[in-house]
C-alpha cells in the first residue's frame, strides 16, 4: 500500500406508540437503595431561577446555575464554527462526515437557525435510525450470531424508526417469550440464557444503571445491596426458562410452573429449609402521593396521543366531521391534568402491558416479569430515566455526568445531579422520546462548545469535567468506516468498467487418480456443487472481489428479517425440517469418505480467476454485528457484546495503525476513480490548488491553510502522474489525527 514520503510521517500518530403510564406504585423494598428525591418545591425554585439567566437554552442555564452553585468561575469555550459543527453532528447523529455537496449546502443557507434546522433533518434522516440502532444494540447486547440476535437487531431497528418510545422498547425485552427469531425481543432474555441471576444483574445495570451482580454472593462491600436484595430481584425471573427443542433445535424461553430462586442461598441452609424467593423490587421510587410536573406533562401528552389514534380510527370507520374528533381531542388534553384521568391511563395501560406478546402464541407469559418491567420502566423509578438520559449525554459530549455511566451508587455520585434531573424529567415528559432527548442535548452550547487547547492539563481537566469545554472523542469504528467511505466515493463504483483488471490464481485441490474411493468422492462433490447451485447468495458485495475481506461484512436486510420473523411467528407447531434426496444422499457420502479418508491422496491445482477490482463498500450500520474479531470495526473498538458492562476501548493501538496504513479500505478511498470528481478537477481542469482544497473538504470538512495548500501540492509533485500523487496525498489526510478524532 502506500508510504508517499516523510510528510506522511508528521501525519500519522496512534494518537409506541403513546401507551399510558405505567405509574406503578412504589414497592415495599427490603432496603432502599436511593435517598429521598430532591423536594419538588425547591426544585422548582431552581428551575425558575435558572430561567432568568440570559443566553443559551435552558439545559444551558441548568448547568451554568449549577455551575455557580458548585463555585466554578472558569470561563467555558467558545462555541465552535459553523463547518466544525457541521461535521461532529453529522458523525454524531448519522454516523458518518458530510459530503462536499452537504457542505456547500450549509454554507449557502444565511438563516439563523440553519443548525436547528440541520439537526432536525438528520433526525428524520433514514441512517439516524441505523446510528442509533447500534447504540442501542451496544447498550442490550444484541448479537447477531445469537439466538435470534438479528431477528432482534431489525426489530429494534424498525422500534427506533417507527418512534416506540423507549420505555415501551425496554418492557418489551423484559417481558417477552416465544421463539428465538419469531419473538424477535425474546433475544434479550436468551443472550444470557434465561439465567435469574445474570438477569437481575443485566436488567439492574442496563436498564437502570445500578451494578447489584456483586451481591449475588455476599452483601455488596461498597454499596447498599444485600445479598438478600439480590434474590428477591432474581425472583422475578425465577420461573423464565431456555428449552430447546431436542427434535428441531429451536430455542424459545418459556415460563415453568416453580422457580428456581430458592433463599437461603445454596450453602447457607439445609436443602428441605430453602424455599422459593419472592420477587421483591428493592429500588426507592418517586412517593406515589404526589404527581410531579414531568408526569403530568406526559400523561398530558399520551392522553392527546391516545385521542389522536381514537380519532383516526373513529374517522376510518364512519364519516365523522374532523374538526369535531380533533376538539374532543382537545378537550381529552386538557382532563389529562387530572389525576383522574392519570388513574384511568395508568389502569388502561396496565390493561394494555398484560396482552403484550400474545403474539407468541402457545408460550407463556409471566406476571412476575410483567411486574418487573412496569417497576423498572416507570415514570416514578428515577434511575431509569436518569440510566438512559446519561447515556445518551455521555455519547454525544463524550463524558457521563455519572461516570461510569454503569455505577449508579452512593460512591460515585453525578457530577451535576440537578442538570441530570433535568434531563431524566425532560425525558419522560417527552414520552421517553429518543429523538427528543437526541434534540435536546445537540441543540444546547453545551454539545457546540470548542475543545480546549494550550492550556494546563489541571485546568483542560475541570473545564471538561464542568462540561465548559467538549473533551477530545474518536469516531465511532462504525463512523470511521462510513466516512471514509463517504470521502473516497466508496458507496458506488467510482472507475469505468473494465479499467482494473486483475489476475489471481486459486489454489484448489482434486483427488488423485485411483486413490481411494475416487468415484465415491467425486459424487459427493458434484452433489455438494449441485445444492451449492440452489442455495440463495449471502452478499452480492462478495461475488467479485476473491478471498475475504475483513473490512466487509455480511449486510441485514433489516426488513427481510422481521418479515421472516413473523412468517415464522404464524406456525405454532414445531416442523421437523425434511432433508432432499441429494442432501441425504451426499450426508451418507460424506459419512462413508471419512471412514476411507486415510485412501484418498489430493493434488494441489491453481486456477486461474480474472477479476475487475473496482469495488464499492456498504455501511459499517447494517453489517451483522458484532463483526468477526480481525475486522476493521472490531480493530477500532466494537466489543463482542458478551461481557456486561464492556464499553468500547478507544485507546489507539498497533493494530489499527497497521489498518489504516496498509487497508483495502484506506487504499481505495484513497485512488482518484474517474467517476469522481476530484478526477474532473485534476485531468481535466488540471487545477492544482483546487484539487488541494476539495480534497481538503471532502475528508476533513475545511478548507486549507496557504502553508496547507503548499505543502500538499509538494507532496502531489513528488509523484511523476498526478493522480497518483493525489491518491499518496489523500492517503495522509486520512491516517491523520484530524480525520479520526471529532473536531
Amino acid at each position: 500500500m502506500r508510504w508517499p514520503s516523510l510528510f506522511a510521517a508528521a501525519c500519522l500518530s496512534l494518537g409506541v406508540m403513546g401507551l399510558g403510564v405505567l405509574d406503578a406504585k412504589p414497592p415495599v423494598a427490603q432496603k432502599k437503595i436511593e435517598k429521598a428525591p430532591v423536594d419538588p418545591k425547591a426544585e422548582a425554585a431552581f428551575r425558575e431561577q435558572a430561567k432568568k439567566l440570559s443566553g443559551g437554552t435552558e439545559l444551558d442555564k441548568v448547568l451554568s446555575l449549577e455551575n455557580k452553585e458548585r463555585g466554578i468561575k472558569l470561563d467555558p469555550m467558545p462555541v465552535i464554527d459553523d463547518l466544525t459543527f457541521l461535521r461532529r453532528v453529522y458523525c454524531d447523529l448519522i454516523s458518518r462526515i458530510p459530503s462536499v455537496d452537504e457542505v456547500a449546502a450549509f454554507e449557502a443557507d444565511s438563516s439563523k437557525s440553519k443548525r436547528a434546522e440541520l439537526i432536525d433533518n438528520l433526525i428524520k434522516d433514514g441512517r439516524f435510525v441505523d446510528r442509533w440502532t447500534v447504540f442501542y444494540a451496544d447498550m442490550f447486547r444484541l448479537r447477531a450470531q445469537a439466538d435470534g440476535g438479528g431477528a432482534a437487531l431489525a426489530w429494534v431497528h424498525q422500534a427506533v424508526a417507527e418512534g416506540m418510545p423507549h420505555d415501551e422498547i425496554c418492557r418489551r425485552l423484559i417481558t417477552t417469550n416465544g421463539k428465538a427469531g419469531a419473538a424477535p425481543e425474546v433475544a434479550f432474555v436468551l443472550g444470557d440464557n434465561a439465567d435469574p441471576m445474570a438477569l437481575a444483574g443485566v436488567t439492574s445495570q442496563v436498564f437502570m444503571g445500578v451494578r447489584v451482580s456483586c451481591a449475588q454472593c455476599h452483601d455488596h462491600p461498597f454499596d447498599v445491596w444485600t445479598q438478600e436484595n439480590f434474590y428477591g430481584f432474581a425472583a422475578y425471573f425465577g420461573k423464565t426458562k431456555r428449552v430447546e427443542n431436542q427434535f428441531t433445535r429451536t430455542i424459545y424461553a418459556n415460563e415453568g410452573d416453580q422457580s428456581v430462586v430458592l433463599w437461603p442461598p445454596e450453602g447457607k441452609a439445609k436443602s428441605e429449609e430453602r424455599k422459593p424467593m419472592k420477587p421483591s423490587f428493592p429500588f426507592e421510587m418517586t412517593s406515589g402521593t404526589e404527581t410531579p410536573e414531568y408526569i403530568v406533562r406526559l400523561n398530558t401528552l399520551r392522553a392527546k396521543q391516545k385521542a389522536e389514534r381514537d380519532a383516526l380510527a373513529k374517522a376510518g370507520t364512519k364519516d365523522s366531521d374532523v374538526d369535531d374528533l380533533l376538539a374532543e381531542a382537545s378537550e381529552n388534553e386538557q382532563k389529562a391534568k387530572g389525576k383522574k384521568l392519570e388513574d384511568d391511563i395508568t389502569k388502561e395501560a396496565k390493561k394494555d402491558a398484560k396482552s403484550l406478546n400474545i403474539k407468541a402464541g402457545m408460550y407463556a407469559t409471566s406476571e412476575w416479569r410483567q411486574e418487573l418491567a412496569n417497576l423498572v420502566t416507570s415514570p416514578r423509578n428515577r434511575f431509569f430515566a436518569k440510566n438512559m438520559a446519561n447515556r445518551v449525554w455521555a455519547d454525544l459530549v463524550g463524558r457521563g455526568i455519572v461516570d461510569p455511566i454503569d455505577d449508579f451508587s452512593d460512591n460515585n455520585p453525578a457530577s451535576h445531579p440537578k442538570l441530570l434531573d433535568y434531563l431524566a424529567d425532560e425525558f419522560v415528559a417527552s414520552g421517553f422520546d429518543l429523538r427528543s432527548l437526541v434534540s435536546l442535548i445537540v441543540n444546547s452550547d453545551v454539545y457546540q462548545r470548542a475543545h480546549v487547547y494550550g492550556a494546563e492539563e489541571q485546568k483542560q481537566t475541570e473545564l471538561e469535567k464542568s462540561f465548559l469545554a467538549t473533551p477530545m472523542r474518536r469516531m465511532l469504528s462504525e463512523t470511521l468506516y462510513d466516512s471514509i467511505v463517504t470521502a473516497g466515493h466508496l458507496s458506488d463504483v467510482k472507475h469505468v468498467a473494465g479499467k482494473n483488471m486483475k489476475t489471481t490464481w486459486r489454489l484448489t485441490q482434486v483427488v488423485k487418480p485411483n486413490s481411494g474411493r475416487q468415484g465415491l468422492a467425486l459424487t459427493a462433490m458434484k452433489l455438494e456443487q449441485k445444492m451449492a447451485m440452489n442455495a440463495p447468495a449471502m452478499a452480492k458485495d462478495d461475488e467479485a472481489t476473491p478471498g475475504a475481506d475483513v473490512e466487509k461484512g455480511i449486510e441485514l436486510d433489516f426488513g427481510k428479517v422481521l418479515a421472516k420473523a413473523k412468517e415464522d411467528n404464524k406456525v405454532e407447531v414445531e416442523e421437523m425440517r425434511v432433508m432432499s434426496k441429494e442432501e441425504i444422499e451426499a450426508e451418507r457420502m460424506r459419512a462413508q469418505m471419512q471412514t476411507q479418508r486415510r485412501g484418498v491422496e489430493y493434488i494441489d491445482r491453481y486456477a486461474k480467476a480474472t477479476f475487475d477490482d473496482n469495488p464499492r463498500f456498504g455501511s459499517s450500520l447494517r453489517m451483522a454485528s458484532p463483526a468477526v474479531p480481525e475486522h476493521f470495526l472490531r480493530v477500532f473498538g466494537q466489543t463482542d457484546r458478551e461481557i456486561l458492562g464492556e464499553n468500547r476501548d478507544h485507546a489507539p493501538n498497533m493494530r489499527q495503525a497497521l489498518m489504516m496504513l496498509n487497508g483495502t479500505l484506506t487504499h481505495e478511498a484513497s485512488r482518484v476513480g474517474e467517476l469522481e470528481p476530484m478526477y474532473s478537477v485534476l485531468a481535466e481542469k488540471k487545477d492544482l490548488d483546487g484539487a488541494v482544497r476539495l480534497a481538503y473538504r471532502e475528508i476533513l470538512t475545511r478548507e486549507p491553510s496557504a502553508n496547507e495548500v503548499t505543502e500538499a501540492k509538494s507532496v502531489i509533485k513528488a509523484n511523476k502522474d498526478v493522480l497518483n500523487g493525489m491518491a499518496d496525498f489523500r492517503w495522509i489526510l486520512l491516517n491523520c489525527n484530524e480525520f479520526r478524532f471529532l473536531p
